[in-house]
């Protein structure tokens, strides 16, 4: 077992292709494996390796004019949790869907420690609106509570999520989360510039550093993560429910039929009686599939199996 680093920073980046032959050559070196985006805006990664390489990792970004101060957050892990390692250059570090240049980081809410943030969750003033920023995908197997969760299925649509609902946000003071900060940092700028929120603030450290002062907070159930560990129980509540027959669960699989790989929360027993797939339309391709793929019998063998049974 090693660690997996989960980090980002928003910073100008004049040249982020530099960069990332400078990443690929380090990640490389150290046997790490993991995704890294880059951009003129900043970097956004996690990786994985053993133990050892990941502190030589951390040092050589902290030795770095531009990562000297960069948060690094850690779990157990490895590069096992990963297929490969992919480092790219893209517009936008998370992607929110509007250029930078129009929502930029650097008008983010105001941060709050994992502490603070648990004193004002505690304290449930009147006005407190909790917003978590994820995906519907992750909100199914863990939030806090009371938090509204919007349906959305990427991170691109909570824009427009937000301008179709901007009356809640008026006079609210506004406490939003996500999996590490990163996707706060833009959303919050967004919620600033385009509401009448009182305040908006964003959980610094994200769920991954409230967890950790607080595993018996206000976060129940899993947190989703982008790895095979696929969500990291935190605590014994199950928020989660079968796609199949909505039993109470929050284990995520993915349907064996090839051309619907659905992801999606499912029971043990399900998981048995339709064959890992999500539907009996899907487990039925997946036997029609596998009984036109029997290889054909032989002539000759199956001369000699009916002479056998006579």
């Amino acid at each position: 077992m090693g660690i997996i680093l989960l980090f980002y920073k928003y910073i100008s980046i004049e040249y982020p292709k530099r960069l990332l032959k400078w990443q690929q050559k380090i990640c490389t070196d150290l046997g790490l494996k993991g995704r890294i985006i880059l951009g003129h805006e900043g970097i956004n990664g996690t990786v994985g390796g053993s133990t050892e390489n990941i502190q030589r990792y951390k040092t050589i970004m902290h030795a770095h004019e531009l990562f000297t101060d960069i948060i690094f957050k850690e779990s157990e892990g490895s590069a096992d949790h990963f297929p490969q390692l992919s480092i790219v250059v893209r517009d936008e570090i998370v992607r929110l869907g509007i250029s930078p240049e129009i929502i930029s980081a650097q008008n983010a809410g105001v941060h709050l420690k994992p502490s603070d943030s648990h004193n004002l969750i505690t304290s449930n003033p009147d006005d407190l609106l909790i917003l978590d920023a994820r995906n519907k995908v992750e909100s199914d197997v863990g939030a806090f509570e009371g938090a509204i969760k919007p349906p959305i299925k990427h991170f691109r649509e909570l824009p427009a999520f937000i301008d179709a609902h901007k009356d809640i946000f008026k006079d609210k003071q506004v406490l939003m989360y996500c999996t590490g900060g990163i996707r706060c940092e833009r959303a919050s700028s967004y919620i600033k510039q385009i509401t009448q929120a009182k305040e908006v603030y964003q959980m610094e450290g994200g769920i991954h550093s409230y967890v950790e002062q607080y595993p018996e907070g206000y976060f129940r159930g899993k947190n989703y993560v982008f790895d095979g560990r696929i969500a990291v129980r935190i605590n014994a509540d199950i928020l989660g429910h079968c796609l199949l027959c909505n039993t109470s669960c929050d284990d995520y699989t993915n349907c064996i039929n090839a051309l619907c790989n659905k992801h999606f929360i499912c029971c043990q027993a399900c998981m048995t009686n339709y064959n890992n797939t999500c539907s009996s339309i899907c487990q039925n391709l997946v036997i029609h599939k596998q009984t036109t793929l029997r290889p054909p019998i032989k002539i000759e063998n199956a001369i000699s199996n009916h002479s056998e049974k006579k």
